[in-house]
């Protein structure tokens, strides 16, 4: 059975979304102060899948505790939270959470990238055999989950790391946001503005000025695979 971890500090808000995950035979946890939580998951008991994070909290903002997650463990943070502005949701990914809810929220929404999330995590512990993908100064490695750029090893979220990883396997390939959502995202409920949101988050964690990430303008991306290793 999955397990997830909900940080929030309305108690209301926790249960509800605590008794959707349980009508889909998905375990649960509610904390309601960040720094406890922080100091759960630092413990050896935290064995959780996924974690569902509210922003507005007090003594630590979920940004900042996302922060300090991604330092602890790499697997998925949703937020959720009523802070709903385009800026809010690129500080929610840039700061290295996978997904964006806002509240009030859906609750099919919230089951299916709950599920999506948790399928594509699972997929990528029981990975096989990887293979390393080096383009220009990028290098991405399928199997241990890393990237480095000119040596340097990138943080990125699983979902950014899956979008990388779509990029550079078509490099060279227009592609449009359409192929880019089904593949990164599959039947997932969600918005198609979900894809330039996490490309400009890449871009930043790449240091990318569209050296590689090439924007096609009213069509979608391609990752440029002739990259001058000497610039």
């Amino acid at each position: 059975m999955s397990k997830v971890l909900i940080v929030d500090d309305d108690q209301d808000i926790s249960e509800l979304i605590s008794l959707i995950l349980k009508k889909e035979q998905i375990d649960s946890k509610i904390i309601n102060n960040p720094l406890t939580a922080l100091d759960f998951i630092k413990s050896p008991d935290f064995d959780y899948d996924l974690i569902l994070l509210d922003i507005m909290m007090p003594d630590l903002s979920g940004t900042e505790l996302c922060s300090k997650i991604r330092d602890l463990v790499n697997i998925p943070i949703i937020f959720v939270s009523a802070k709903s502005e385009m800026i809010d949701k690129i500080v929610g990914y840039e700061i290295g959470g996978d997904d964006y809810i806002t509240k009030p929220f859906d609750n099919t929404e919230l089951l299916l990238k709950v599920k999506s999330h948790l399928r594509l995590n699972k997929r990528t512990n029981n990975r096989g055999t990887g293979k390393v993908i080096s383009i220009g100064k990028i290098t991405l490695n399928t199997e241990s989950y890393e990237v480095k750029n000119n040596g340097e090893k990138v943080d990125l979220s699983t979902r950014e790391f899956e979008l990388l990883r779509y990029l550079m396997e078509n490099a060279g390939i227009a592609l449009s946001k359409e192929q880019i959502f089904e593949a990164v995202w599959g039947s997932e409920y969600g918005d198609i503005g979900t894809v330039a949101v996490n490309i400009k988050s890449l871009r930043d964690k790449l240091n990318d000025n569209d050296e590689y990430i090439i924007t096609i303008w009213g069509y979608g991306y391609k990752f440029n695979k002739s990259v001058d290793l000497n610039d």
